[in-house]
């Protein structure tokens, strides 16, 4: 007997939920078997959990890769899959996923599989990486108590949709005894427009050593951009903030009129971690890799991974520290993709082994996610379209310990530390979120989630490198 399929495809820029909703309700009238969504481009997940409360039969995901082709993001699509799927974990929806080509060889055989309802997310079970009083534990827990008391300011609210941005206060606390101080995001566009003219001189002459193609952008947008820089590093003073949880879009555009990513990056060069859209425990991640690592951290998302071949690309708009630059290619100013303001960094990710980490809610439940690759390179970043900070990865050998799809892993975020040096050095990348599922034995990735340990007043996170 014939499936009944109602197809819901789903594409930025813009959506209406109350619109999706009362479609849902219509369409649901016709009792389909399964509802398909179709990922187009990245969405973030309020539609999809409008359309899950609205159905009654089971809900599948179809997802398609990004091209490998340089330049600016096509789709972004893998980041919308993982978002949805973040949400659909903590609202107790159960999906099933698909990421694939739709002229890929196995197509038909996958969609068999997908719409069969054998490609269902299910729950990883999280393990424990090094015992109490291990040295693995006893550097966790150092490295912790060094954090404790620090502050993280949270400026604006996440994102409606960013699910995976959500934090609780008390949990940032009892893990790693850090604060956080939220302020509304107009002070920090107050603040950077009272910023004095020979400060923001300063602050471009410190930008331009590292980065050609000023001139190229335009200049009223670019004094803004660096306004914000100033701006932080008044707050960071001010108030002891050690990292920022930041509401970057649209706002910092429509109603500010500038990008806030190149003061993201000469902020991360100075260890002063900033989490896009008011992500607190990316900030958090970002700090507890700092010291891990001893050097500077950035964030940026995981746009493509491939089980064939064992890679992925990551990807972020333009605000990785100088200091991880490809030195073989270009570091270039730029405007933001979308939104088409400066200022951002561009360049390709050096090559060299890193460590990928985040600490994450999925499913209700904290947990620490951790990976390992080495950075292979990629396309080179070219002035047109923008390309901001990329490379390409490939994912390390397999363990037999809890592991994650390689459509799990929510919009990451990456936490990579290096320093101004010929050698590659070790980088740290901390994820945004993670959806935790099986995946069967031809795809595994090194993708592990642990168990955060309780252990007094606050659960240490336990560390391990491949």
């Amino acid at each position: 007997m014939a499936k009944k399929i109602a197809v819901l495809p789903l594409a930025r820029p813009t959506f209406d939920v109350e619109f999706a909703e009362q479609t849902a309700a219509a369409v649901s009238e016709h009792d389909p078997d399964l509802v398909l969504i179709l990922q187009v481009t990245f969405t973030d997940a309020t539609m999809t959990i409008a359309a899950a409360d609205a159905f009654s039969a089971p809900l599948a995901i179809w997802a398609f890769p990004e091209p490998r082709i340089g330049g600016r993001l096509r789709l972004n699509a893998l980041c919308g899959l993982n978002l949805a799927g973040h949400a659909l974990g903590l609202n107790d929806h159960p999906y099933s996923y698909l990421y694939a080509a739709p002229d890929s060889p196995d197509i038909s055989r996958a969609l068999e599989e997908l719409f069969a309802g054998s490609r269902t997310a299910k729950t990883v079970v999280a393990t424990a990486v090094a015992g109490p009083d291990t040295m693995a534990d006893k550097a966790a827990v150092a490295i912790l108590d060094k954090l404790s008391g620090a502050r993280i300011g949270r400026i604006g609210q996440h994102p409606d949709g960013f699910h995976t941005c959500a934090f609780e206060e008390a949990d940032v606390r009892r893990l790693s005894g850090i604060e956080v101080e939220s302020l509304p995001l107009e002070s920090l566009f107050d603040r950077a427009r009272a910023i004095p003219a020979a400060a923001v001189a300063e602050t471009r002459a410190l930008a331009e050593r590292d980065l050609d193609g000023f001139d190229d952008v335009d200049q009223a947008q670019l004094d803004k951009s660096l306004r914000l820089k100033n701006a932080l590093d008044d707050l960071r003073q001010e108030r002891g903030y050690a990292a920022f949880a930041l509401r970057c879009w649209p706002e910092t555009f429509t109603e500010y009129g500038g990008a806030v990513c190149g003061p993201v990056s000469m902020m991360g060069e100075k260890r002063v971690p900033c989490a896009c859209e008011a992500d607190v425990y990316g900030a958090m991640t970002s700090m507890i890799l700092q010291e891990v690592a001893d050097a500077p951290a950035f964030q940026v998302d995981l746009v493509d991974l491939d089980p064939k071949d064992n890679t992925g690309v990551v990807w972020h708009c333009g605000q990785a520290p100088i200091s991880m630059a490809d030195t073989e290619g270009a570091s270039l100013a730029t405007i933001h993709t979308n939104r088409k303001m400066p200022l951002l960094y561009e360049f390709a990710l050096k090559p060299g082994r890193i460590t990928l980490a985040r600490i994450s809610k999925a499913r209700g439940e904290l947990k620490l996610v951790l990976a390992g690759a080495e950075v292979k390179g990629g396309p080179r970043p070219s002035p047109e379209p923008p390309a901001s900070s990329n490379s390409t990865l490939r994912w390390s050998g397999s363990s037999t310990r809890s592991w994650g799809r390689p459509s799990n892993i929510t919009c990451l975020w990456f936490t990579a530390t290096s320093n101004h040096n010929s050698a590659p050095s070790p980088a740290i990348w901390a994820f945004r979120s993670s959806t935790s599922r099986e995946v069967p034995d031809h795809e595994h990735h090194s993708i592990r989630h642990h168990r955060l340990r309780h252990d007094g007043p606050r659960a240490h996170p336990l560390y391990q490198y491949d």
